[in-house]
């Protein structure tokens, strides 16, 4: 984990900036000694957020599953999938 001072993103932003694009990891910045904000590289920035929403996805799928809900089989998925390809290959769907 990485500590900054607040200080530090006005002094040394270049530095700080370069840090999260390298480690991909977040600079947490303090301001009188506590917590204050978390700073991060955007391409981690939206890895993360991916990461997240699919995660979320799987969770709201695994309670329908649990719940007893009906879904779809992996032929239909498959069948769903090609259809979507073509689509896009084809000049249909962006």
């Amino acid at each position: 984990m990485y500590i900054k001072p607040s200080a530090a993103i006005r002094k040394n932003y270049n530095q700080i900036s370069e840090m999260c694009k390298e480690t991909g990891e977040p600079v947490y910045l303090t301001k009188n000694g506590e917590g204050d904000l978390v700073v991060m590289d955007i391409v981690a920035f939206a890895r993360r957020e991916s990461m997240l929403r699919l995660r979320e996805n799987l969770v709201a799928v695994e309670e329908d599953r649990i719940a007893g809900k009906q879904g779809v089989s992996i032929d239909d998925v498959a069948s769903l999938m090609q259809i979507a390809v073509k689509e896009v290959l084809d000049g249909k769907r962006r």
